[in-house]
């Protein structure tokens, strides 16, 4: 072999060696555009140091276009994503058909007895752990305190909704662009229908009966559905039926919202560094009627690996550290502890530096509060609070949710709302077999 040869053989291996010593497993991540999942794309440098052979690449999308995507992607085992952001509505659903990997191979050192047990229960089945949570939430009333002082008012910690729409009106002035109360108004089952579900279990409502039999039509749903109509044209902002969870955010961050009754996790948003208001929040239990529910649901964004992804390994490691002790850690020698991603570990919440977080102990409150296995003042045949626990219930929800919405953009009444909300899911839950 000629010299010149010789050095082009060993240059040729030398890059199939640096290209070996390079080579990166790339999984893809969807996310949800909320504020923590975004937060936690800036700290992936901590990820790669740990990890150097993964590349991550990001899919975040907004919450509906969100689920319908990973949605279809999983039943159709499209394979296009390795790590899926899932809430405790698909988690069991999707566990008992087999499309998601059990987490049962987790490290010691992740400690899966210091999840929440009301958040890890919502994502176990069969004693096996589904996906695993990034933050767990419940609902709550997010208020003005200035606000609530000039109109000579007091916050209980346990309101009723007659002390809401009291204080509501109270803080409305329309003509400065101050509402007295921002709530969900965007069609969807994972937004509007989250609200209202929650509100109507605090109002005796349900979904269905015992026998499956869906509830549109009684009382307790139009009691519902009208209050929650009043206290919106009243006293909320204007084009309501376009705002979800981030378009609310930016309403209370901007100071357009005396109240917003939502998840708690925006806890961190409205006192932050965005915040205009940030000094002026204060916090309480979601209200409830007197018949022993209140109008909170409970909820945990998690990260699980659909069962057809070629690259498990990879997908494990970047769930456990995303969910991890050492992550809570890392927010907050980053952001500080109010940052944390709220409402999945025990240890968070005994920690002395979490827990002088201004909304820290609102929070587990609101979580302990919802009880999914008895969400409603009625029997019911179905677990799930702010949801039915059934996989026709997406589909269903969306087309109710699409209902109301327009009932709150005033393109129909509130009894035709209900009543097209009745023949719609009749149809549907007979068609399913539920009902004969």
């Amino acid at each position: 072999m000629t010299p010149t040869l010789r050095a082009l053989f060993g240059a040729t291996a030398l890059i199939a060696l640096a290209g070996a010593a390079n080579a990166k497993t790339t999984i893809t991540v969807a996310t949800v555009n909320n504020g923590d999942m975004i937060r936690m794309q800036g700290l992936m440098d901590d990820f790669y140091a740990k990890n150097p052979d993964i590349k991550v690449e990001w899919v975040t999308l907004e919450e509906n276009i969100l689920r319908q995507k990973v949605t279809t992607d999983i039943a159709t085992k499209g394979g296009q994503f390795d790590v899926l952001t899932i809430g405790t509505y698909e988690v069991p659903i999707w566990g008992k058909q087999g499309w998601l990997l059990p987490l049962n191979d987790l490290p010691a050192s992740y400690d899966v007895n210091d999840l929440l047990p009301a958040i890890r229960g919502g994502l176990t089945v069969d004693g096996n752990l589904y996906a695993a949570p990034f933050y767990g939430e419940s609902s709550m009333v997010m208020y003005r305190r200035d606000l609530m002082e000039k109109a000579g008012l007091t916050m209980p910690d346990a309101p009723t909704w007659t002390e809401i729409k009291a204080a509501a009106a109270a803080m409305t002035d329309k003509a400065s662009e101050t509402y007295g109360i921002c709530l969900r108004g965007k069609a969807g089952w994972g937004e509007n229908m989250a609200f209202l579900t929650a509100m109507s279990n605090s109002y005796g409502a349900r979904w269905f009966d015992e026998n499956w039999q869906p509830q549109f039509d009684g009382a307790a749903w139009k009691a519902t559905l009208t209050d929650y109509l009043e206290l919106m044209n009243n006293y909320g902002p204007p084009g309501a039926s376009n705002n979800g969870f981030n378009e609310n955010l930016a309403l209370f961050q901007q100071g357009h919202c005396g109240m917003w009754i939502d998840a708690t996790v925006a806890a961190s948003f409205v006192t932050g560094k965005d915040s205009t208001v940030a000094d002026e929040v204060g916090f309480a239990l979601a209200p409830d009627n007197g018949l022993g529910k209140r109008g909170n649901w409970l909820w945990a964004w998690s990260l699980g690996i659909p069962a057809g992804t070629q690259k498990a390994d990879a997908a494990m490691k970047f769930v456990e550290w995303a969910t991890s002790k050492e992550y809570l850690d890392l927010v907050a020698s980053k952001e500080g502890w109010a940052n944390v991603p709220p409402g999945t570990r025990t240890s968070l919440y005994m920690n002395p530096e979490y827990q002088k977080v201004p909304f820290a102990k609102m929070t587990l409150d609101s979580i302990n509060a919802a009880d999914p296995t008895h969400p409603t003042v009625d029997p019911v045949p179905y677990v799930g609070v702010q949801f039915v626990a059934i996989p026709e219930f997406q589909g269903i929800a969306t087309a109710v949710g699409q209902q109301f919405s327009a009932a709150l953009a005033g393109s129909i009444s509130a009894d035709d709302a209900l009543a097209a909300a009745q023949t719609l899911t009749v149809r549907e839950m007979t068609k399913a077999g539920y009902i004969k």
